[in-house]
This record gives structure tokens, sequence and C-alpha cells, in this order.
């Protein structure tokens, strides 16, 4: 079979090419990266946009890349500036983001399902001077600013596409000349290049600072590690996220060819990986769901990678498709973590997500930051060159997440005797819906700021397809009615939550649990059986509820 031939090929031990990554220089900077896969890669497709069309080859991507940046430091755009970057899955992304490494600039990506409230939030918190966008974005952007809290000119907001009058249209940027563009410097690894929000634990998300050096070392990482070369790479979620961000630096690595989404689609996912001959990608397991096709087996990937796939499917999802799928581990604040190496075939199903990645060690801790005895449970602390440079502006925030220099996950693991690591549980108080890791404190604030509200409680419920969804346990306030009326709270919640963030199951009560010391017993409510009424507003076209337990 076509996973197990390219498993059992010969490549050299995992330790061994981790020693090899980790004894090879990395680039200097995003420059010097840019610089030599422009003139190594020839003629080659840098990436191919699926949905658009948009191409570029490699030995265009230095000249264009330069003459964005030059146009950035015509508006007055330079090393250290904040530019917020909120742009769907289209060319001027990528691009944006290589200028600005280029000059030593920071993007700050933003969500484009954010609300208005999220926008308003990210673009004070990060001291954004600078927005590029597109025409159909920026009537929401317009509102955020409009909110009071953010200065934004227009002559600041740099549009894709048709900018409006008194905007920036990013095209008249393209035009700058690539020549005149001035060395930047000192730009090097612990140069700053994202401010990458993630919602953590906190009330609203917190901007992880992560350096060129975090980006440079995430890249090789990946492109290098299984000692394997890929032509053709897959990336099918957003470009804000992590992943795309990535899987560009791995291309540019192995001067391949990224093939974009415009959206992760399940039932298009196959199709996409045949078409282009897929040697690399992301697989979501729910692809495992779709109906099956006699062409499931055809197929040229290397290695996939997934995350959280059920034990129990994993085996199946390797069968149906005749693919080499393998377990890894990542956070926003420290990159690539774990990875099952590729030939470990007999670790498929074990529910492990491998050994530490290059750059990183690893280890499992009891709640003081020392080393757990090997077998038993505790949070999994990491550490290496290129992790975070803290949160933004947020000092006593960076400070409670480290042990000495090793980063807190938040994470239950364990360690067996053979190394591999194993993902048993949460300490923060987040749900992962659909891959997104969603504050339980942002979505609970959203809530108690509805003016028929007395107090609420956010709390994860297992889900066969998106792993988990939010459910709202709340207590209303009294002369609110006794009726459980949610529809003016679904309407709250879509006003200041992004889609993904707004809660599924909803759940009245007279009263929530409490600690001794009168927190709310999330535990408990964890543990108990659902009340009365619980409402399903996927399920329930209707504000009426849904009698009886659990969905």
């Amino acid at each position: 079979m076509n996973r197990d031939r390219i498993a059992l090929a010969t490549v050299p031990p995992a330790h061994e090419r981790r020693a090899l990554i980790e004894a090879e220089p990395l680039p200097i900077n995003f420059e010097a990266l840019i610089r030599e896969a422009s003139r190594e890669g020839g003629d080659s497709l840098v990436w191919h946009f699926i949905d658009s069309g948009e191409k570029l080859r490699y030995d265009e991507l230095e000249t264009q890349t330069r003459a964005l940046a030059a146009g950035f430091v015509q508006l007055g755009i330079r090393k250290g500036t904040h530019v917020a970057v909120m742009l769907p899955n289209i060319a001027a992304m990528p691009l944006t983001w290589l200028a600005l490494g280029i000059l030593g600039a920071v993007m700050v990506p933003l969500n484009t399902g954010y609300s208005e409230r999220e926008i308003e939030y990210v673009l004070n918190d990060s001291s954004a001077s600078f927005v590029v966008t597109t025409s159909l974005l920026l009537p929401t952007i317009q509102r955020a600013i409009a909110r009071g809290a953010v200065s934004m000119p227009a002559e600041r907001m740099i549009v894709a596409g048709s900018a409006p009058a008194g905007h920036v249209a990013l095209g008249s940027l393209m035009q700058a000349d690539p020549g005149a563009l001035l060395p930047t410097p000192d730009v090097h690894h612990d140069t700053l290049l994202n401010i990458q929000y993630t919602s953590g634990t906190t009330g609203f998300p917190k901007g992880c600072m992560l350096s060129q050096r975090f980006w440079l070392s995430s890249g090789k990482v990946n492109a290098f590690r299984d000692g394997r070369g890929y032509r053709r790479i897959l990336a099918s979620t957003p470009f804000y996220y992590m992943d795309p961000q990535w899987l560009l630096l791995m291309a540019l690595y192995q001067k391949a060819t990224l093939y974009v989404a415009e959206r992760q689609s399940a039932s298009r996912f196959m199709e996409w990986v045949r078409t282009y001959e897929i040697e690399f990608c992301l697989l979501p397991y729910l692809t495992l769901k779709q109906p099956a096709d006699a062409r499931d087996s055809e197929n040229a990937v290397v290695r996939a990678n997934v995350y959280g796939v059920p034990p129990a499917l994993h085996a199946r999802l390797e069968e149906r498709f005749d693919i080499c799928a393998r377990e890894a581990f990542g956070m926003t604040e420290v990159g690539p973590t774990l990875y099952m190496p590729i030939e470990a075939i007999d670790m498929v199903g074990s529910g492990s997500c491998g050994i530490p990645c290059p750059f990183r060690e690893c280890r499992v801790a009891d709640e003081s930051g020392a080393t757990a005895p090997l077998g038993t449970v505790g949070e999994l602390l990491v550490r290496g060159p290129g992790i975070m440079l803290g949160y933004y502006n947020r000092p006593d925030a960076t400070n409670e997440a480290f042990h000495g220099d090793w980063f807190r996950t938040g994470d239950l693991f364990r360690m067996d005797e053979r190394g591999y690591f194993y993902i048993v549980g949460r300490i923060k108080d987040t749900i992962r819906r659909s891959g997104e890791n969603i504050a339980a404190r942002e979505v609970e604030a959203v809530l108690a700021s509805h003016p028929d509200i007395a107090e609420v409680a956010v709390i994860p419920v297992k889900d066969e397809i998106r792993g988990e969804e939010i459910k709202a346990i709340v207590v209303w306030r009294v002369g609110a009615g006794t009726e459980f009326q949610v529809a003016s709270l679904i309407e709250h919640c879509h006003r200041n939550l992004a889609p993904f963030k707004v809660p599924r199951f909803f759940e009245s009560r007279l009263s929530l649990p409490k600690t001794g010391s009168s927190k709310i017993a999330k535990h408990v409510l964890l543990t108990d059986a659902p009340g009365a009424i619980v409402f399903d507003r996927i399920a329930v076209a209707s504000a009426a509820p849904r009698v009886g337990g659990e969905a």
C-alpha cells in the first residue's frame, strides 16, 4: 500500500534528522529566505490560489515582495510598525506578510469573522497604526473604529482591490521600484514579526509576540523533520491562522508550490488532493464521514498531519485513503512542538502526539513545575529557541505562563517509557471547536453583558463533528421572566462574537453551583445532568425550547 511504502522507506532515525536540522543555520531573516527561494526556485510556482486562480512564480517572488515593501515604506511603514491585516485567502495576504517581514515590520492578523467589538479590541490592544483589508471587509472595520477607542485615518487604511476615495490601493503600492528599497538595518532572528492573537483563558484574546526566528524555525522543522521532499503542499484553512503561514515557509524551504483553498471543506478536500497531486496536507478527519468514493485511495500524499483524531478512527482513515497520516501537536505560543515520525507505523491509533520536534524540549510537570514521574499525568511544559517573546503589553500574563524558561501549555499530558507523549485533558478553561480555541471567559463576558442575565457559565460539550461545542448555562435576572427567552441572547452573541464563538446550547437554571470561595464550580457543571430545558440553536429553527436532556 502507498502509506506503508512511504513510511517504511529508508530514512535516517528521528534523532539523526533532528541533529541535522538543528545543526544547519537558519536564514538570518525573512529577506534572506525569500532571496534564496526566489533564486533557486526558477519558474516553478510559489503558490496557486485554487478558487481565484492567482499564481506566483519563484523568479517573481523577490521582486514582488520587495516592490510591496518599498510601497509600504513610501506610506510610512518601517521596522517595528504594527500593521493589522484582515484579508481572506487571497494572494495579497502572503504578499503583505512577506513584505512586512522584509522591513522588520509587524503583522497583526485579524480573523475575517471578527465582530466589530473584537476588531476594535485587537486594533487598540495591538497598537496597530495601519490596516490592510478588502473593500468588502472595510465597512466592518470602519464601524469598529467608529466605536471610539481606535483612531485610524483613511490614508492609513490599505485596500486590496478597489479602494474608496481617500484610502490607499494595495495595487498602487505594488508599483513601487523594488530596486529603490534600501536595506533595513538590524532585522534578525529576534525581530518581532507577528502579534498573533489567541483566546487563552482570559476575557479577551492575548497577543503572542512571535519573532522571525519563530517562523523560520517552524517552516524548517515541518519541511525537513521527516527527511522527505514535498513538491505540492495544500493549505485549506484561513491565512490569519498559524498553519497556512508555516505551510508557506515550508514551501519556500522546499521550493514547493503551496495550493491554497478559499476555505476548509471536508467534502472537497480529497478532490483537491487528487487534482493537484498534493504530497503534504493537514487532513481533517471529517473527510472520513464523507460518502465513499472509488477514487479515495488515488493520491500522492507522502504525509498528512492529523490533530486529535479519535484513536479508533485513525487506522480506518489510513486504510480508506491509503494515506500516511501522523499526529502532531503545537500551539500559537510555541509553534511545532510534538510530531509522530513518519516511520512510526506501530503508533497509528495509539492516541500519542509523538516526540518533541527539533528546537523543542518537552516534559510533564507537577503543579510546582517539577518533572512528574514517568507515566503520570501533569502539565506539558515546552522550551526552546524561538518560542514566543511574551504576550504583548501583558507582563503579568507572560510571567504566569512560564516556569522559568519553560512555557506552561495548560494541557495535561503523560509520557511513556519510549518518550512518546499523550494528551489527556486541559487545565485551561477553553473549548476547542473545529480546531478553534475559544476562551470560556470571553464568551461569558459577552453573555453577562446582556441586561437580562444575572449569572452565566460556559462549558464544552462533546460533539462528534466539531470535537466540542459550546454550551451556556444561564441564570436570568429577577423580573426578566420565567420563560426561556433565548432569541435575544443569541442575537446579542452574534453582534459581539465571531460566529465560531457563539454557543450552540443554552440551558436555564435558577442558580449555579459554587465553590467554598463563591466561584462557579465548573467541575460540577461538567458532570451534572442537564436541566429540564436545553435549547439547541442549530437543531431548532425557532426560539421554542427543546424539552429533555442534552443534545
